[in-house]
């Protein structure tokens, strides 16, 4: 493994940052304190910073040793939101907050970035510009939408824009990246299925909504069998289904709520289609009546091919052929999908490892899965020199290639 001497030297400075980020978990858009430390040391190291992109945005930019006159300039990104959910781990610099958690790795991502950061205004040995995007409401809230609504990529003209997500059960020191989509595409569905309530004991004078909502449910998995073509992946989860307040009452209406995924806008379209089709008919065919809402919260994160296989290089460079593999998609979503729609760029996964890490904390801090939203979660800290030197690399590299 190849990593930067200077950042290696600083790696138990930028683990304590990371811990602090952990110990203060903020959510979307409410990260003023993770962003009032990430513009202090921003600008402590002589970094421009930009606020106020997305509310809670902070923008670093560095320039090389040419000032950024050539004009060639890279966007490098990490979230810093927290998830609504309550911790479980006890070691010393675990979330303070009740209900609030750094377990999907953001304050990991800050960390690494910044470390990246320090090292690229201390050295600066490149031509061109590097663009430090700290970016809030990952989770859900759509910071990166938010970002570029703001004037993101007017204001800081990247040619190309990379992202970075730790991936627990890939072993640390192993990246993935591939080209094509990633991750999917995530929507909500919540449909109301309209009837007439009544006595349970005399269901003949009703119009009953929850029988009629249960054979929705299964009629909506023929879309995924019957309607999309069977080598296009999709996902309709119903999550939620609630109907009545007591048990001899049949009630007015049952309402049901879910999600969809798809790697590809055309089978998104289709799925909303049908669903909506569905609905409709299959309750009039009951003698009720269906309110169908679909709402699309983010696009599929697609990575370009030719930014795909330059972050394969660099990492590839840094720990080995071996240790880089295809990136398998998953159908979890992600809002940098936002920024590849507006550049050419590519999203990797490093390994964050099994959780093995946590054993280092004390007696017991091992116990529990260290998966992504799991209350026993915790960033490995061992990533961020390796991150850093990624991040480092990849830029300068890709500056130097586009001379």
């Amino acid at each position: 493994m190849k990593l930067i001497e200077p950042i290696v030297a600083q790696a138990a400075a930028f683990a304590a940052i990371r811990r602090d980020f952990h110990a203060y978990p903020e959510l979307g858009f409410e990260e003023v304190r993770t962003a009032d430390r990430v513009a202090a040391l921003l600008a402590e190291w002589g970094i421009p910073v930009h606020r106020g992109l997305g509310k809670t945005g902070v923008v670093g930019v560095v320039h090389g040793r040419d000032g950024g006159a050539c004009g060639r300039a890279v966007g490098l990104r990490a979230d810093m939101d927290a998830l609504p959910m309550t911790e479980r781990n006890t070691f010393a610099h675990a979330s303070r907050y009740p209900g609030r958690m750094h377990a999907c790795g953001h304050d990991g991502h800050t960390a690494m970035l910044l470390a990246a950061a320090q090292h690229l205004a201390r050295h600066r040995d490149f031509d061109g510009t590097v663009v430090l995007i700290f970016q809030p409401a990952e989770e859900g809230g759509g910071g990166a939408r938010e970002m570029i609504a703001d004037g993101l990529f007017e204001r800081f003209p990247v040619q190309a824009v990379f992202g970075m997500h730790n991936w627990p059960g890939l072993a640390v020191g192993q990246f993935a990246v591939s080209p094509g989509p990633v991750m999917a595409s995530s929507n909500e569905f919540h449909i109301t299925v309209r009837g007439k309530g009544g006595h349970a004991a005399l269901p003949h004078t009703t119009v009953d909504p929850v029988p009629v909502a249960c054979q929705l449910v299964q009629a909506l998995q023929t879309i995924l069998t019957r309607n999309l073509r069977p080598v296009e992946p999709g996902v309709i989860s119903v999550t939620m289904i609630q109907a009545g307040e007591a048990t001899n009452v049949v009630p007015d209406t049952c309402t049901i709520q879910g999600t969809v995924r798809t790697f590809s806008t055309e089978a998104l379209d289709l799925i909303e289609q049908r669903m909506r089709a569905l609905s409709q008919q299959l309750c009039a065919a009951f003698g009720a009546q269906a309110t169908f809402a679909f709402r699309r919260n983010y696009p599929p994160t697609v990575n370009s091919a030719a930014e795909a296989a330059f972050a394969a290089e660099v990492a590839r460079d840094i720990v080995g052929a071996d240790h880089v593999q295809p990136q398998e998609p998953t159908m979890g979503a992600e809002d940098f999908a936002f920024m590849l729609q507006a550049k050419p760029g590519a999203y990797v996964f490093i390994g964050n490892g099994d959780g093995a890490h946590r054993a280092a904390y004390g007696p017991g801090h091992d116990a529990g899965p260290c998966t992504l939203h799991n209350p026993r979660y915790d960033f490995n800290d061992a990533l961020i020199p390796l991150g850093a030197t990624y991040w480092v690399m990849l830029a300068t590299r890709w500056l130097a290639r586009q001379a």
